[in-house]
């Protein structure tokens, strides 16, 4: 048994080093696939070479991109890297004054 250890131990570096990296690359790909397919006009994304916009139109291997009003950019699919959150542009949250909230402390004195 023991004149098999180095083949064992070059077996299980094959694996660490070969198999589980190219398991991870494909579950990542597949998850890049999937974001891709299901994208939908306004939502907002960031290309590979990190373009803000948002989705304007899809065709069959492409997406038209709104980069600022009345501009549409054409990528390839694969270039979008990935979706961003939508950014709330309107009201403010109560308690949520520019120099923060305001106590009637000292620093409050100051201002």
């Amino acid at each position: 048994m023991e004149q098999f250890f180095p083949l064992v131990v070059l077996a299980l570096a094959f694996v660490l080093l070969i198999v589980l990296p190219a398991r991870q690359r494909k579950r990542v790909q597949a998850q890049q696939r999937a974001m891709q397919e299901s994208l939908t006009p306004g939502t907002p994304v960031v290309t590979t070479a990190g373009l803000h916009g948002t989705v304007a139109g899809l065709g069959t291997g492409t997406v038209d991109l709104q980069i600022a009003p009345g501009v549409v950019v054409t990528f390839a699919r694969q270039a979008i890297l990935e979706v961003r959150p939508a950014v709330d542009t309107g009201s403010t949250v109560a308690g949520d004054e520019p120099n923060g909230p305001t106590d009637g402390g000292p620093a409050d004195r100051l201002r």
